[in-house]
């Protein structure tokens, strides 16, 4: 008899699905990771999927793979449609497998979507976000593409995966057959709600008849669509009851379009803030149904399983930033796991920049036979000098190879920016990266020193080999006549609570620090946000179902926001534009929404007690404010780094010592991990 876990007793306990058996209720959800279609891309992706099936996941889909050319995502060949495809797959379930886990094939049809010249669609409607008129399918391309699916199903199986997943969320093709948005047909595939659910239908049937019952068969339905013109509740679920009946032998789930104007996955979404929405859809079938988007913990997967709100857990970014997640989670090491924070920035932005997808806090996502961490032959002692990010890295993987780590930190406390980024709306989850880096410090034998000011000559006198400055950064000073006026502050001392703000505002500066300070101030003190009804009702979400797309008949209201606020630039363009690439969207449109007045092209004359005197648009304005906080950019901290290398020390420069111009805990962790795997082996 198995015994029961005590730790998280519902999540560790086995699932049927299809001809399998599943040992847990984790499963990794699909993410593109921009290797697909790389030269050395299949190697890479072997590893990269089998230490998360060694991590101990249960079942794993892939990125998408075009069932024909019309459906790649870009103009990059990603597709699973000969023989040949299949045999260049062969390596990545067989190392899964060796691992002792269990994938599937993610089969994606992008649809309108798609950036390249040869798109398709159940109607020639253009995508918002893409330029390109889709070419409307006809019903002989119909058929063609449904046999496709099929043939991408064999291939699969001959490939050694253990079965597919459809790709029928998110706006790609499937969901543009269903969606009044998109279907404008007035043949046998559009018009009322069965003819649209006939392509999705047929495509199931026919995988099925094509593979029997000994492959898994997952669907991936939209459970929310969050655009206008989206499907109901009740809709989605006859689609759900549909896709059972079909074949379907497991049911992954979605939340919003690509296009869709509400936060799905970014920091600004509560965790597990859409369960509710995959209640609706497992109450209607009796196949397996997973929950997804923002869920990042065991614990709040543990509670999803625990009380029927889904039967499987459906994790992607949280795999990038732990690939032994599952394993932890079992052994009850919660201190151990990496914390997936939601910020995008290097696993989604990366993608969408044609980079190879990763994790801030994981930077060996997607680079496991790049940055290998393997034990020293030569131990040394090495000084990391600064306990932000970069220098947590970097002590904790130097300290991992063998070498003898001290840590220094002038403060009384580990985080460095990570600190203040916590206090902002979304960021709280900050303070599990923090910890989780403290843990490892310790675990790993690593001397932490706080409130601990060096100097070069403190250093030399321990007789280090090599030394690591990762002291960060100071808040840059620009030259503006009256900066000494009482009413001028530091984004820093706003942040740390050690400055009242009043309530007229104004921020100078519109980067990453502007839009988060703004935010900090906008939410004046109220967490409601994170609670799903609270987050729901702000952004126009109707949790009843009973409109198309789950939206609100009265759109996103406006609040009242906790201050008023003016955010100014000197460069001329766009706020946001220096932003994450999938995520300042968001960040711009709560500041749209609440109010805040940008004026950008900026010329700053003087501060004085009216207020802040700028010239803009050839004209002269006094802006009264009760705060002026400075969000310019930074400096970097270096003071070290010249008597240190006079004194003959190897000397390193990580993080915002290195390069200040904008706050970078990305480049700042991988920069730390490249470091210490970089510390020669002798001399």
């Amino acid at each position: 008899m198995e015994t029961v876990n005590p730790y998280y007793p519902q999540l560790f306990t086995p699932l049927k699905v299809g001809s399998l058996t599943l040992p847990n209720r984790l499963m990794m959800g699909s993410i593109h990771t921009g290797l697909e279609h790389r030269p050395d891309g299949m190697g890479r992706l072997a590893a990269f999927y089998a230490e998360r099936a060694a991590g101990g996941v249960a079942l794993i889909a892939t990125g998408g793979f075009s069932p024909n050319k019309a459906g790649n995502l870009t103009t990059a060949r990603v597709e699973m449609s000969t023989e040949e495809d299949a045999r260049n797959h062969e390596v990545i379930p067989r190392a899964v497998h060796e691992a002792g886990g269990r994938i599937v094939l993610q089969v994606l049809h992008s649809g309108r979507y798609g950036y390249h010249p040869d798109i398709v669609a159940p109607s020639a409607v253009r995508s918002p976000i893409n330029r390109d008129e889709p070419h409307a399918l006809s019903v002989d391309e119909i058929e063609q593409t449904i046999e496709n699916y099929a043939c991408s199903a064999e291939l699969a199986k001959s490939a050694g995966y253990d079965g597919v997943e459809i790709m029928g969320s998110e706006g790609y093709l499937i969901t543009e057959f269903l969606s009044l948005r998109t279907n404008h047909r007035d043949d046998e595939w559009g018009g009322d709600f069965d003819n649209r659910m006939r392509f999705v239908v047929e495509v199931l049937r026919r995988v099925r008849a094509r593979m029997g019952g000994n492959f898994l068969i997952v669907f991936r339905i939209s459970a929310l669509d969050l655009v206008e013109g989206g499907l109901t509740g009740a809709e989605t679920r006859r689609l759900a009851q549909s896709a059972e009946a079909a074949g379907a032998d497991m049911l992954t789930t979605g939340v919003g379009w690509h296009e869709a104007r509400i936060p799905t996955i970014a920091q600004a979404a509560p965790p597990a803030g859409f369960v509710w929405a995959t209640e609706n859809i497992k109450g209607a079938v009796s196949i397996p149904v997973a929950a997804s988007n923002r869920i990042n913990s065991p614990e709040i997967a543990e509670a999803i399983v625990a009380e029927g709100r889904a039967d499987i857990v459906m994790m992607a970014r949280p795999f990038l930033a732990d690939e032994k997640f599952a394993n932890k989670a079992r052994a009850g090491d919660r201190k151990a796991i990496n914390i997936c924070i939601a910020c995008n920035q290097a696993c989604l932005d990366h993608y969408f920049e044609g980079r190879v997808c990763s994790c801030l806090v994981n930077p060996r996502a997607g680079f496991e036979t790049k940055l290998p961490v393997v034990q020293t032959q030569v131990a040394k002692r090495i000084a990391v000098v600064g306990g932000g990010p970069g220098g947590l890295s970097c002590a904790v993987a130097a300290a991992e190879r063998g070498h003898s780590v001290v840590l220094f930190e002038a403060s009384d406390c580990l985080g460095g920016q990570f600190n203040l980024a916590q206090v902002v709306p979304g960021k709280a989850v900050f303070a599990d990266s923090i910890a989780y880096f403290a843990d490892q410090l310790d675990r790993h034998g690593v001397a932490v020193r706080l409130n601990t000011r060096v100097t070069a000559d403190s250093l030399r006198r321990e007789d280090f080999d090599n030394v690591v400055l990762a002291t960060g950064v100071t808040p840059r000073a620009p030259d503006i006549p009256g900066l000494d006026h009482p009413s001028v502050a530091r984004y820093d001392d706003v942040l740390a609570g050690r400055r009242d703000v009043g309530a007229n505002v104004v921020i100078i500066g519109a980067g990453g620090i502007g839009f988060d300070v703004a935010m900090y101030l906008l939410e004046g003190g109220d967490r409601s946000y994170a609670e799903p009804a609270a987050f729901a009702k702000s952004w126009g979400i109707d949790m009843t179902l009973s409109n198309a797309g789950g939206l609100q008949s009265k759109g996103r209201p406006r609040p009242v926001p906790a201050r008023n606020i003016t955010m100014l630039k000197r460069s001329a363009g766009r706020f946001g534009s220096t932003l994450g690439k999938t995520t300042g969207w968001v960040h711009k449109s709560v500041v749209d929404v609440n109010g805040v007045e940008c004026l950008a092209g900026v010329v700053y004359e003087r501060i004085d007690e009216n207020g802040i005197h700028i010239l803009v648009d050839e004209g002269r304005r006094c802006i009264p404010a009760d705060t002026i906080i400075l969000c310019a950019g930074q400096d970097p901290r270096r003071d070290l780094e010249g008597p240190m290398t006079g004194l003959g020390h190897t000397v390193h420069l990580i993080g915002g010592a290195c390069e200040a111009s904008e706050l970078d805990a990305k480049r700042a962790i991988l920069e730390g991990l490249e470091t210490a795997i970089g510390f020669n082996e002798a001399g």
